[in-house]
C-alpha cells in the first residue's frame, strides 16, 4: 500500500511537472507570438508612416507649384496692367490724328487766304468734326446755364449780383466748360454764379 501511495505521488508530481511544463511552454509559445505581433505592428506602422509621408511629400509638391503657378500669374497679370495703361489712348490718339492733319491744313490756308468766311468755315468744320469724334467715345459737354448751383456738379469761381430774383442761386456765366466721360464728371464746369 506504501508502494501505491508513492507510485500515486509520484504520478501527481510527475502530472503537475508536466503541467508546469506545458504551462512554461505556452508561455514561450505566447511571448514567441507576441513577439510575432509586435513586429508586425511595428511593420505596420512603418508601412502607414512611409505611406503618410509620401501623401505628405505629394501635397507639399502641389502647393509649391500652385504657389508658383500664382505667383506667375500674378506678375503676368501686373505686366498687362501696365501694358493696357501704356496704350489705354492708343485708339483715341489715332482718331484724333486726322483732325490734327486737317488743323495743319487749316493753318497752311489761313496764310495765303484772304477770304475770312471760308477760314471760318474750315475751323467750324474741324471743330465739329472733333466734337463728333469725342462723343463717339462717350465724351459730352455738361450744359449748366441757368441751372441752380451745385457744388457737387459746378466748380464756382466768382460770385455776380443777380439781375432778379428769380436768377439768385444759379449759374449766371461759365468760364470754363466741364465735360461727362460715360455718365461721370471728368472735368467740373467754372461758373460764376448769380447771389
Amino acid at each position: 500500500m506504501m508502494v501505491d501511495k508513492e507510485n500515486k505521488a509520484n504520478e501527481i508530481v510527475n502530472d503537475n511537472l508536466e503541467q508546469d511544463n506545458t504551462i512554461v511552454g505556452t508561455e514561450q509559445q505566447g511571448s514567441d507570438s507576441i513577439n510575432t505581433e509586435t513586429e508586425t505592428d511595428k511593420e505596420a506602422e512603418e508601412d502607414t508612416v512611409n505611406k503618410i509621408q509620401a501623401a505628405l511629400g505629394e501635397v507639399n509638391d502641389k502647393y509649391i507649384r500652385l504657389v508658383a503657378e500664382f505667383d506667375n500669374y500674378r506678375k503676368r497679370i501686373a505686366k498687362e496692367k501696365i501694358e493696357t495703361r501704356l496704350l489705354a489712348g492708343q485708339d483715341i490718339l489715332k482718331d484724333l490724328l486726322p483732325i490734327l492733319d486737317d488743323l495743319d491744313r487749316a493753318e497752311k490756308a489761313v496764310q495765303s487766304s484772304t477770304d475770312v468766311e471760308a477760314v471760318k468755315e474750315g475751323f467750324s468744320l474741324i471743330k465739329e468734326k472733333l466734337v463728333k469724334n469725342l462723343s463717339s467715345k462717350g465724351l459730352k459737354e455738361m450744359e449748366v446755364m441757368g441751372e441752380v448751383f451745385d457744388a457737387d456738379k459746378h466748380e464756382a469761381v466768382a460770385e455776380f449780383p443777380a439781375p432778379s430774383e428769380e436768377h439768385k442761386g444759379k449759374v449766371f456765366d461759365v468760364t470754363e466748360k466741364g465735360y461727362v466721360l460715360n455718365d461721370k464728371i471728368i472735368r467740373f464746369p467754372k461758373v460764376v454764379v448769380s447771389k
